[in-house]
Order: structure tokens, then C-alpha cells, then sequence
């Protein structure tokens, strides 16, 4: 009898949890069909592919939807939202591209040189550079590095050679970047040195023992060991800089402008708004139902994105699997 007494108990805590997981997956395929219903009326006005491609200043078809007729029927629709697309990807992208490099280094200097006092202190202060706030980032970026970029990187010829196209004020694609990999990079460090401070001992041990040196060691059994979490790092991370709004919205130059690559070095300092922080400048606008339709239009992609995003993490993992890495 007593052990029927305990289940009892033991099947209710599964069933609140059951319920608990179904509540949540509910709440999420609500908030996908409610962002993507909200969302369709941009898509199907420009057409679903037209929508992605370029065409004129998206900062001028903002503010012409925003401006446009207040009548049901007469809504103005009219996007090309290739701009916003390129500079998420190029921020978003370069970000995580150089800090996951930065991170990987860092976590093997920790776990693997770093004397034990130095490791104690690092630990900590990873852990709260994860957690600073973004604004806090924005607002060094918008009050100090802007201005010095301006004042000692950015040439007057610089500036007049593309004055007829975009302003550079010291905000842009370079200042933005620098940012985001700053605040995603302790997110990667803190998971990948975590990842190689699992690894058995005894493995590196005996590669040690076979006469391998310690840094071979620890790029061929270490890192490959923890590559799962070196990719859910990337994953997190990527996620994590694709929704950052705020910040972005202080720093990267504050106009919907696609970075020309042909322009060489200048192109670091372009103006380059991703979409969360096209969102962010945009939101108090969102009882105009065309110009809230068309920021749901942003959100959807950014959900699809990070889907995606997931969806290739866990793909990169399964041939892990073939070697018991999971």
C-alpha cells in the first residue's frame, strides 16, 4: 500500500507538467498564427517574393504607409524591405562570425591555461557580462565610441564621397557589429568553456600520454568533443543578436539603408537598421493598422529566422551522433 500512495502523487505531478508543456506549446502556436495573420496583409499587397527584394528608400515607404489613407480598402502597403533583410544579416552574421572565433579561443585560455586564481575571477565576470543589460551597451556606443569614430576615423573625403547617398556620423554597420559581438560573446564563452571543462580527463590524458602536445590535445579531442555545445552556442547567440533591438536601434545609424560592399573600407561605417530595431523605432505607431501590419510583417520574419535557426542546429548535430556526441 504504501508504495500506491506515492504514485499517486507521482502521476499528478506528471499530469500538471503534461499540461503545464501543452499550455506552452499552445501559447506558442498562438502567438505564431496571431503574428503571421497579422502579418499577411503586408506579404500579400506586395507579393510574397516582391516583398524581400529591393526598390527605392524603405525609410520613405514607412513613413508613406504611416502617412497613408486612414480607410479600410485604401491602405498603402507598398515595401521593399531588402535594406532591413541585408543589414540584419550582415550584423547578425559578422557578430556571431567573429565572436564565436574570440569565444572559442577564450574558453580554451580559461579551461586549459588560465592559472586557477585567474580562473576563478574570469568565470564570475563572463557570467556578468552576459547578463549587462543592452541599453547600457547602446549608451557607450551612442556617447562615446560614435563620437570618436567620428572624430578620428572617418575622413572629410571619406564622408563627401558618398554625401549624395547616406550621412556617416560615426553610427553604422562597423560600431554596430562591434556591439553586438560584444554581448553575444559572453554567452558563447560561458557555454563552451562550460563544454570543455566536461570533457573527461582521462581522454586528454591519454592523448597527453601518447605524446601529444596540450594545445594539439586540446584542438583535436577537446574542442571536437564540445562541438555540440559550440554550435548551441552559435545558435543561442544568433538568436540573441537577431532580436536585439534596442541597442541597435541607438547605434546603427538609425535609417533603413542597405551597406554597398563595393564601397570598401567606408562600408563599415554605412548606416545599417536590422529589422528588431526597425520595430523598436516604429512600435508607437501600431494603431495604424497598415504600418502595424507591416512591423507584424518584420516580426514574422524574424520568427521564421530563429526557426530556421534551430532547425539548422539541430541538423548540424546528428552526424555528431555517430561518434556518441550529442
Amino acid at each position: 500500500m504504501p508504495w500506491r500512495s506515492r504514485g499517486k502523487p507521482d502521476q499528478r505531478a506528471e499530469l500538471m507538467l503534461g499540461a503545464l508543456s501543452v499550455a506552452v506549446l499552445v501559447l506558442i502556436a498562438l502567438m505564431t498564427l496571431t503574428v503571421f495573420a497579422k502579418a499577411w496583409p503586408s506579404f500579400s499587397h506586395n507579393g510574397f517574393i516582391s516583398w524581400f527584394l529591393p526598390g527605392g528608400d524603405v525609410d520613405q515607404q514607412i513613413k508613406a504607409i504611416e502617412n497613408g489613407p486612414k480607410t479600410a480598402g485604401h491602405y498603402v502597403y507598398h515595401l521593399r524591405a531588402w535594406p532591413l533583410l541585408w543589414a540584419t544579416m550582415l550584423t547578425t552574421g559578422l557578430a556571431v562570425l567573429f565572436g564565436l572565433v574570440l569565444s572559442i579561443l577564450a574558453a580554451i585560455f580559461i579551461v586549459e591555461f588560465a592559472p586557477p586564481p585567474l580562473r576563478r575571477v574570469l568565470d564570475p565576470v563572463v557570467r556578468l557580462l552576459a547578463g549587462v543589460p543592452s541599453v547600457l551597451y547602446g549608451l557607450i556606443g551612442i556617447l562615446v565610441l560614435a563620437p570618436w569614430i567620428n572624430a578620428n576615423l572617418i575622413s572629410n573625403g571619406r564622408k563627401e564621397s558618398v554625401e549624395n547617398v547616406v550621412q556617416l556620423n560615426g553610427n553604422g554597420l562597423g560600431l554596430a557589429t562591434l556591439i553586438l559581438m560584444v554581448m553575444i560573446t559572453p554567452i558563447m564563452v560561458s557555454l563552451i568553456a562550460g563544454a570543455l571543462g566536461a570533457v573527461p580527463k582521462s581522454w586528454t590524458e591519454g592523448s597527453a600520454a601518447l605524446g601529444v602536445n596540450r594545445w594539439r590535445t586540446t584542438w583535436r579531442v577537446s574542442l571536437r568533443t564540445a562541438r555540440p555545445a559550440i554550435i548551441a552556442a552559435a545558435v543561442l547567440a544568433t538568436g540573441r543578436a537577431l532580436g536585439e533591438a534596442i541597442m541597435l536601434a541607438m547605434v546603427a545609424g538609425g535609417r533603413g539603408f542597405a551597406p554597398n560592399l563595393l564601397d570598401g573600407f567606408t562600408v563599415v561605417f554605412e548606416p545599417a537598421r536590422p529589422l528588431a530595431a526597425t520595430i523598436i523605432q516604429n512600435f508607437e505607431e501600431l494603431g495604424d493598422p497598415p504600418l502595424a501590419q507591416t512591423l507584424y510583417a518584420f516580426a514574422a520574419v524574424l520568427l521564421i529566422s530563429t526557426a530556421l535557426l534551430s532547425l539548422a542546429g539541430w541538423a548540424a548535430k546528428q552526424p555528431l551522433k555517430r561518434y556518441g556526441i550529442r
